[in-house]
């Protein structure tokens, strides 16, 4: 469950802004605020069952845009990438793998390079 609500909030860091003011709140509320559905359903005037389908709807909504336009995929995949670099240049030899640092640079410019075309 903890993946789940990490993916999420990661998902609506990325795509919130696209979300309709109503999704956003529910979102934020379940997700950021830690409320039950029965809490959510008080505070809104609906219903537990409302608040349940507004919530799984909106987390389908997030999964497309991140199908089309993975910005969150994206972004891990250059968290990977950075950090591989680091632990390269950190660590504590003086014998840097020249190559392999070379190659994950690379792969880090062609990643920014293609999001920009």
């Amino acid at each position: 469950m903890l993946e789940k609500t990490n993916r999420v909030n990661m998902l609506f860091d990325f795509y919130g802004p696209l979300l309709k003011d109503r999704q956003r709140q529910f979102l934020e509320m379940y997700y950021r605020e830690d409320l039950t559905l029965s809490e959510i359903a008080e505070l809104m005037e609906v219903t537990r069952q409302a608040v349940y389908d507004q919530v799984k709807r909106t987390e389908s909504v997030l999964e497309q845009y991140e199908e089309k336009l993975q910005l969150l995929s994206r972004f891990q995949e250059r968290q990977s990438r950075i950090g591989r670099l680091l632990s390269l240049v950190d660590s504590d030899s003086t014998d840097w793998d020249q190559e392999r640092i070379r190659t994950l640079v690379k792969e880090l410019a062609e990643l920014e390079w293609n999001e920009e075309a």
